[in-house]
């Protein structure tokens, strides 16, 4: 199948967080207050999925106060940290929200996020992803994570999708 065609029935984004969201390092101040680098253009193209009609979560293995706090910020309530299932988490959200597997596009960067990336409908992963997730799932972003990898994907669907067009008009573009 065409990685357009992949694209058309996508309606909820999940993705990892480090070295997705992130560009993987965890920082930790002289207190052990951890923190992490978002990148804003991610952000906004979260939104612009959200504005468009599509759900967006978060399935991570770690569990961090960080990623509530951004999460909140960008308005994503589907959030589940501390998962190491994250292919059982996925089907819970399926179950929950009423999506299928096939509607789904997840993006991942490591050995943890293979397991669900083999049954989503589209599956990504950033351009510094481990091999093994690079040579299993359907698009490998120009991007590497932390850098912006989100908000290429959000474009390269909703472009299949001929939203993009609609979405970006209010900026004058």
């Amino acid at each position: 199948m065409k990685l357009h065609d992949r694209c058309q029935p996508i309606e909820l984004i999940l993705t990892d967080v480090d070295g997705v969201l992130t560009d993987g390092g965890v920082i930790f101040d002289n207190r052990g207050i951890e923190s992490k680098r978002f990148h804003i253009r991610d952000g906004l193209g979260i939104k612009l999925w959200q504005r468009g009609g599509g759900r967006f979560g978060i399935i991570t293995g770690r569990s961090s106060h960080v990623v509530e706090l951004r999460a909140s910020e960008l308005g994503i309530d589907l959030v589940r940290q501390g998962s190491e299932d994250k292919l059982a988490v996925a089907r819970e959200i399926c179950r929950e929200s009423n999506v299928r597997l096939e509607q789904i596009c997840y993006v991942g960067d490591d050995l943890p996020d293979l397991p669900l990336a083999q049954q989503v409908g589209l599956a990504v992963a950033v351009a510094d992803a481990c091999p093994e997730l690079r040579a299993a799932v359907h698009h490998v972003t120009a991007g590497v994570g932390g850098s912006g990898a989100i908000r290429e994907v959000v474009e390269l669907i909703l472009k299949a999708q001929q939203r993009w067009a609609e979405l970006i008009r209010p900026y004058g573009v």
